[in-house]
């Protein structure tokens, strides 16, 4: 099992910039591409929030013609740009968006390896109009039960909020609510079968211990928040190398997690020469 996990689009209407300078829709066609050439190729993409950048109709109706270039299956999540009604409209089509009775977007999907079926449990923390993620008793409730049926396969757990402080001051002020990540965390640590908590929303990689497992958040094929632990430092985004992530399932190793640029670089060059000693 290969899952590509994409994050923080920020998709707006067709030729306008996110926060005056950022053009995210060529940076999404790159990073469709770059996914579309994979070998081997992801057996699906999950985009874990922030899918457009201000929740309007028009936003979603641009993201479904540029989604529409990626030919792997691919599953949406909301983060605290995003608004569920328009999203809905946008992907009708989409029944997994509107399978939730409290009307929050939550589902689950299984992807098959050999030796084992590994289920993906995709979770809702919009607050809306709120940045900061919550997750309240009803969808706590829903996750306790869906990992009550899974406690025989592998499981990765997606929320778009990290439920955990990163050091990056202005974005730990608008993560997970703090009793929300610590009911969330207790609940982890009675399935010792969810190997990785996914989270979208600091447009960085970055890797915990949080309930037995690991969780992380991934960069964006877009911009980066700047790297920056100074108490206080400011609200910031730097154009780093856009980056996605790739989860590698491994009998033996379980998830495997891989950083991968969106661009090309020099190279690939050998390490050994044609009979076989280290180049010098």
């Amino acid at each position: 099992m290969l899952l590509a996990q994409i994050t923080d689009l920020h998709i707006r209407r067709p030729g306008q910039l996110a926060y005056r300078q950022v053009d995210t829709a060529p940076f999404l066609q790159r990073c469709i591409a770059k996914l579309n050439a994979l070998t081997p190729r992801p057996d699906a993409v999950l985009i874990t929030g922030d899918l457009v950048d201000a929740g309007h109709a028009d936003e979603y109706a641009h993201l479904r013609t540029l989604l529409a270039q990626l030919q792997l299956p691919y599953y949406l999540m909301v983060g605290n740009h995003d608004s569920r009604a328009p999203l809905r409209a946008a992907f009708a089509d989409a029944a997994y968006l509107g399978g939730d009775p409290d009307g929050f977007i939550q589902y689950r999907f299984d992807l098959a390896t050999p030796g084992a079926t590994v289920r993906v449990l995709a979770l809702d923390s919009l607050d809306a109009p709120n940045s900061g993620g919550r997750l309240c008793a009803s969808r706590l409730a829903w996750l306790e039960a869906e990992l009550e049926q899974a406690r025989a396969m592998p499981v990765i757990v997606a929320l778009h909020h990290p439920p955990f402080a990163t050091g990056i001051e202005h974005m730990d002020e608008a993560a997970l609510a703090l009793q929300d990540a610590q009911a969330l965390e207790r609940l982890i640590a009675k399935h010792p079968n969810v190997e990785r908590v996914l989270c979208g929303h600091l447009h960085r990689p970055i890797h915990v211990r949080f309930g037995g497992t690991i969780a992380s958040t991934c960069a964006s094929p877009a911009h980066q928040v700047a790297f920056d632990l100074r108490p206080e430092g400011p609200s910031a985004f730097v154009m780093e190398p856009p980056a996605f992530a790739l989860h590698l399932w491994d009998a033996q190793a379980g998830v495997v997690s891989h950083h991968v640029y969106v661009d090309d670089y020099a190279g690939p060059y050998p390490f050994h020469e044609e009979g076989g000693g280290l180049i010098g």
